[in-house]
């Protein structure tokens, strides 16, 4: 692991969705920018201290000499945006695959270069788009794809929060400090952080790319220095339209994502604070709801869950399932089999680059005077 050392949200995280299957071993770390944050953060998580390194230069250096029966398959990268690219880059050129937070990188040609750099190689990333991993959004996507709404006309999807209601990044709140400021986060705040996640969703369940938008782009709390607030228009290439709104400053909300999908048909909606169902409505009979662990679910939402029906998982669980498709996909290239991409899919480098694009053209067209703008990779 690089980053995710003591007092890290997402770090931690990563670390029981990883460990939850059993499937995949935290062997070493780079923890910090501080070697002995570093190092104290690995002797908390029982690791020897031979592979608790103070950088992450070092960490894939001395894990590259090491035999192939000790060494490291993979890296996972959970450092602030900016500090995405380079340890991810070098992982890649020194043999080892990669797990790594979104946004991917902190500019669009970075995301490209790590884009080749898979292609060239022949090795796995990860982008941890965490709502994929639900397997009621799994389910959302299978029934999109079979073709039971018919054709697909129109996307609504939102992501409100209110946590940075206030400037909390004046106030000694490290997650919020990171996020609202430009060296750091990038060109993007509140569309970098959650409309990223939005986006994704949207094309994920719809199986359509975004391909025009038209965005307002706001910061609403004086003193920020980033988007805190914005809604765009959106245009897909299947032919639906859509609306997408991401915001932090929804005093009272907590992370209230939710889409809906409607087609010809019928429609869908999904919430991420209910995420063990799945509303489906039709036109010509009644309303459905469909549930987590069910066995009428599809084979690729019943893979992702872990419980009978009626016992609740929830964000942990959907990040583990990204972590076990990953490793059972590594598991197969390791061993040179073949596997259903379909059942063990996980966000890739490709949503990386489309996430990096994604924030350039929302950016751009908030500052627009134009109706609507092509959205460009």
């Amino acid at each position: 692991m690089i980053g995710g050392g003591q007092g890290a949200f997402i770090g931690a995280i990563h670390r029981k969705a990883a460990a939850m299957d059993g499937l995949i071993e935290l062997s070493c770390g780079a923890f910090s920018t501080s070697a002995d944050k570093s190092l104290a953060s690995g002797r908390e998580l029982g690791l020897p201290e031979n592979r608790i390194y103070p950088d992450f230069k070092t960490m894939i250096e001395r894990e590259k000499q090491l035999p192939a029966s000790e060494r490291i398959h993979f890296v996972s990268i959970v450092t602030p945006n900016f500090a995405h690219f380079e340890p991810a880059m070098l992982a890649l050129e020194n043999g080892f695959h990669v797990v790594i937070e979104k946004p991917m990188t902190f500019t669009l040609e970075e995301a490209k270069q790590l884009a080749r750099k898979v292609k060239e190689t022949g090795l796995l990333l990860c982008l941890t788009h965490t709502y994929a991993g639900y397997p009621m959004v799994k389910q959302a996507r299978y029934m999109v794809a079979r073709g039971d709404f018919g054709k697909i006309r129109k996307i609504y999807v939102a992501y409100p929060q209110g946590w940075l209601s206030e400037l909390s990044e004046k106030e000694g709140n490290a997650q919020a400090a990171w996020r609202t400021d430009p060296s750091k986060s990038g060109k993007a705040g509140a569309m970098g952080d959650i409309g990223t996640h939005a986006a994704h969703l949207a094309e994920y369940i719809s199986g359509q790319k975004i391909e025009k938008l038209s965005a307002d782009i706001q910061t609403i709390v004086p003193g920020r220095l980033l988007d805190d607030d914005g809604a765009a228009l959106l245009r897909f290439d299947g032919g639906a339209s859509g609306v997408l709104v991401a915001t932090q400053v929804a005093a009272g909300e907590e992370n209230a994502l939710h889409i809906s999908v409607y087609g010809e048909k019928g429609g869908l909606s999904w919430h991420q604070m209910e995420p063990n169902s799945l509303e489906i409505k039709w036109q010509d009979k009644p309303n459905e709801i469909y549930r987590a662990g069910q066995g009428y679910l599809s084979e690729v939402a019943l893979h992702n869950c872990r419980t009978p029906a009626g016992h609740p998982e929830g964000y942990i669980e959907a990040f583990a399932n990204l972590y076990r498709n990953f490793a059972l996909s590594l598991q197969a290239h390791l061993q040179g089999q073949k596997t259903d991409p379909a059942l063990i899919e996980f966000p890739d480098v490709q949503d990386g680059v489309r996430g990096m694009a994604f924030i350039d053209n929302i950016i751009a067209s908030g500052k627009s005077e134009q109706k609507w703008t092509t959205f460009t990779i």
